[in-house]
């Protein structure tokens, strides 16, 4: 058996920094290990070089680097529940946007999310942090707060006034910077926005320190909080009044007329169509007049989310005449926002990006009838079994606080005085979960906690999206194709179907290098390389690499 050397561990954690130039607290884990168990001599010379390398980083961070004009407007769009394969399935019938960005752009036909749950605050805090919700603290859309006791979202704030909503929203749960962030704080950026039909879509890419964050609220408005602005401007409010959503009260699509009353009913039925992503592009160009975008030397950022694709796909699943023409009506859509953010920023001056939040999954009914494996479960009888073991085990008592995406989340104190090791409660709902058909691996917070944990990629995805601060006690990933929904389909699970997204960039080829991309790819990676070709410093937790191969020479 080959015994392991010290000297060449150094050696591979030397080389480690060499490729990934930041700090040493960022080295993966077994190669800072390495270095501790390394000789003193060794130790000194790796740290000696860690030195140098980054002083020499941080030189060459000074240097203007990338050639030409740098962007006045960046172009970040995301389409919600956009798996890859849709652009090769309608890709022949694209003639607007989508297939300008496939046939000029750099076109990435590997990427994936590295992280799980795959949801929507999860892909829309990675997109422009680069950071996964082990850092960012995004561990889902919903999830158990501890500290407030109560379930909440990734943007609840309840020190923020809404403005024009019923409930306050905000960037405050994302622990860490984004591009547009990063943008303003290096003295290079103008202005920064985000919009969507969500408010977590309009919200997490934006970041902390952007001018707004605009999204549809519960009367069918445009709305924010105090967040921002202690009052929306003036244009917000005359486009408001235009109705953007009641306007469509009664309008056909696909032979289905929507109901012509405006109210809870139909604002759902609107969501699923293409008439919700249509509102948010009508306010994305209004908003790129009023506030100028990209027409001084200042680079700007937009952040555009469509929804309307994840609405209708929950609804009705992915293979159906409503996707393809919703895929269609994307494609002109995006077509129209980068012509005139083109016109905006002027020729050869716009940068965009395009990606997804995440894929999803076939119904199972599809997959049964191809002969495939999937089906449907109940959680709460998960959640069920789960309690009557621990209550089998240790006596009657409160075990469950509350559960979330992919996670249960287990009380500190669940029979008061008795003090239950939680390592003790873990192995009886592992065990207990552990015993069900549709149950493919099941997680504690113990293991993912260890700094020794290991695994493979469905491993790591799910460590990634582990948050010690937000993530439950026991984390279950389901066997393929099962989820808990009764009807329909959905998305969360770290299976390629659920990761595999669109990753295009575009724009003028002393930042872009067009082409088709096949190695691995990460959506985290689009961060460290925005910030690349923008010449500012990574968001703070960002993870990922700089995709240099679609860099000019």
């Amino acid at each position: 058996m080959q015994r392991s050397n010290p000297a060449v561990h150094a050696v591979q954690a030397l080389e480690w920094v060499c490729h990934n130039p930041c700090t040493i607290e960022t080295a993966h884990p077994s190669s800072i290990e390495s270095a501790i168990r390394m000789p003193a001599m060794f130790t000194r010379f790796l740290l000696a070089s860690c030195a140098l390398l980054g002083a020499t980083h941080h030189a060459l961070a000074q240097a203007p680097l990338m050639k030409g004009e740098p962007p006045t407007l960046v172009l970040a769009i995301v389409v919600d529940q956009m798996r890859f394969d849709y652009l090769t399935r309608y890709g022949n019938e694209f003639n607007g946007g989508l297939q300008r960005l496939i046939e000029e752009g750099a076109v990435f036909t590997n990427a994936h999310y590295e992280a799980a749950p795959s949801v929507t605050a999860v892909g829309h805090s990675t997109f422009l942090s680069g950071a996964v919700p082990a850092v960012s603290g995004i561990a889902g859309n919903l999830y158990y707060s501890r500290a407030d006791g109560r379930p909440v979202q990734s943007i609840t704030d309840r020190s923020a006034t809404p403005l024009g909503n019923t409930s306050g929203a905000s960037p405050h749960r994302l622990l860490v910077t984004t591009v547009g962030d990063e943008l303003k704080a290096s003295g290079k950026g103008g202005k920064v926005f985000g919009v969507s039909l969500k408010d977590r879509s309009a919200i997490l890419p934006a970041g902390r320190d952007a001018d707004a964050a605009y999204w549809v609220g519960d009367s069918g408005d445009f709305v924010s909080s105090n967040w921002y602005f202690p009052a929306l401007p003036a244009w917000v409010n005359d486009f408001n009044a235009t109705k953007p959503s009641d306007s469509y009260a009664g309008a056909e699509w696909q032979g289905v007329p929507l109901p012509a009353t405006p109210g809870d009913e139909f604002y759902a039925e609107l969501d699923k169509t293409p008439y919700s992503d249509q509102m948010v592009l009508d306010f994305a160009l209004r908003l790129m007049e009023e506030e100028n975008l990209g027409d001084d030397k200042l680079t700007d950022l937009l952040a555009v989310s469509f929804s309307a694709t994840d609405y209708q796909g929950h609804a009705n699943g992915i293979e159906t005449e409503m996707m393809r023409a919703m895929m269609l009506s994307i494609d002109e859509k995006v077509g129209q926002l980068m012509q005139s953010a083109q016109r905006h920023a002027g020729r050869g001056r716009l940068l965009v990006v395009l990606t997804a939040d995440h894929g999803v999954s076939p119904a199972p009914e599809e997959n049964n009838a191809r002969r495939l494996p999937g089906g449907r479960y109940d959680a709460q009888d998960e959640r069920n079994a789960v309690n009557a073991a621990l209550v089998a085990a240790f006596g009657e008592g409160s075990y469950i606080a509350g559960s979330a995406e992919m996670s249960m989340y287990f009380n500190r104190d669940p029979i008061p005085g008795k003090h239950i090791p939680r390592s003790e409660m873990e192995r009886v709902a592992v065990e207990t979960l552990r015993e069900m058909p549709q149950v493919a691996r099941v997680y504690t917070r113990t293991e993912l906690e260890s700094p020794l944990y290991a695994g493979d990629r469905i491993d790591q995805r799910v460590r990634n999206g582990f948050s010690r601060v937000n993530s439950g006690d026991i984390i279950v990933v389901h066997e393929p194709n099962w989820m808990n929904r009764p009807a329909g389909t959905t998305h969360g699970s770290p299976y390629s179907y659920d990761t595999h997204v669109p990753m295009i960039f575009w724009g003028p080829q002393t930042l872009v290098r067009p082409g088709r991309y096949h190695q691995d790819a990460a959506v985290h990676d689009i961060a460290p390389t925005l910030s690349t070709m923008l010449q500012i410093a990574w968001p703070s937790g960002a993870m990922g690499r700089v995709l240099h191969e679609i860099l000019p020479e």
